[in-house]
């Protein structure tokens, strides 16, 4: 059984199962999910906890197997929480997932909770996975994206009573909050918590905000290039500074920005030749975020402008490697700066 994280309290407030799978790499979500299942399990009995993390291929599964069959000498029910940070718990581990699983149905006495990280599409069609799904409840905790990031910090706020203003001016400070805060949930959790001993509960002002909440933001050449092909210019600029002060290499940022540019060009080339739009994505690997940012800029994009993208991207490999070009700046980040912006005027059209 499948289950939205938003669904997991109003799940719990019906009852418990005795299988539970949480998986995902945002470290806030997965926590607080858990937490609520731990909680949920201790106000129905559950009062002893043993947990066992799985660490390698040699990993002894049947530790685990016996605490799943043995009631607690001190209490009726237990919790069984089993962490696989590797995602990948071995021929051993699959087949004792596929017994624990097997033997969670009717089984009131003892909760089991399986952690994992965010797994692919391939990992999640194992046997394994699929006896977790089958027999119990999975959760897939996925990130925030930085679109969804001002509503989420609304609603953060909501829960503590406080809230920004309605018009314009509270939108913005939605803006500057996420824009402190990005790529960085726990952080962006615990600023949150600061306000609410701050300031008493009820409507925050832009100047409170900004007095208040850290630059905490995180960022990564993936989600950059996020950024670049929506046309965002203000946010590339301060993602590119980010990364510079975060100590970033120049040529992963290139290798990033040349290889958007580069799958512009062999996307569009298809499409001249006769490909579907939907084809040449999937041909090219472009799904999910990036999927709709090609879509939405291939139509205005054409043959010249992706040539002097290509030109540029060239000239700009040299310079982060050491090579001096005239009419470009001599440093490698002023250059990069450039490029990204280049393109973010061609996506922005």
């Amino acid at each position: 059984m499948q289950l939205a994280p938003a669904q997991l309290a109003a799940h719990l407030g019906k009852g418990l199962r005795s299988l539970y799978t949480v998986h995902g790499d945002e470290p806030l979500l997965v926590q607080e999910a858990a937490d609520a299942i731990r909680a949920a399990a201790r106000a129905a009995g559950h009062t002893e906890r043993s947990t066992h993390q799985v660490a390698g291929a040699h990993f002894d599964w049947s530790a685990v197997l016996a605490a799943g069959g043995s009631l607690s000498l001190f209490a009726d029910r237990q919790i069984v929480e089993i962490r696989i940070p590797s995602g990948k718990p071995g021929k051993d581990g699959s087949a004792a997932l596929q017994q624990i699983a097997e033997s969670a149905v009717g089984n009131d006495s003892t909760l089991t909770l399986v952690l994992l990280p965010r797994l692919d599409k391939q990992t999640k069609s194992g046997a394994w996975f699929g006896a977790l799904e089958g027999h119990g409840v999975t959760l897939q905790v996925d990130p925030v994206e930085r679109a969804q990031l001002p509503m989420w910090i609304r609603d953060r706020l909501d829960r503590q009573g406080q809230r920004v203003k309605g018009d314009e001016e509270g939108q913005r400070t939605l803006q500057f909050f996420a824009d402190r805060v990005e790529g960085n949930l726990l952080a962006a959790h615990q600023e949150i918590q600061k306000l609410a001993l701050l300031y008493p509960a009820g409507e925050l002002t832009l100047a409170q905000v900004e007095a208040a909440v850290n630059n905490v933001a995180r960022y990564d050449v993936f989600k950059l290039s996020e950024a670049v092909l929506a046309g965002n210019a203000a946010r590339t600029a301060r993602m590119l500074d980010g990364l510079q002060a975060e100590g970033e290499a120049e040529v992963l940022v290139h290798y990033q920005l040349a290889e958007d540019i580069r799958a512009l060009k062999r996307v569009k080339d298809a499409i001249n030749a006769g490909r579907p739009l939907p084809m040449a994505l999937r041909e090219n690997r472009i799904w999910g975020v990036r999927e709709r940012a090609f879509e939405r800029v291939l139509p205005q994009l054409d043959a010249r402008q992706l040539a002097r993208l290509l030109r540029a991207a060239h000239v700009v490999d040299g310079i982060v490697k050491g090579l001096r070009q005239s009419d470009w700046p001599a440093s490698g980040w002023q250059a990069l700066h450039r490029l990204a912006l280049m393109l973010c005027r061609v996506c922005a059209r």
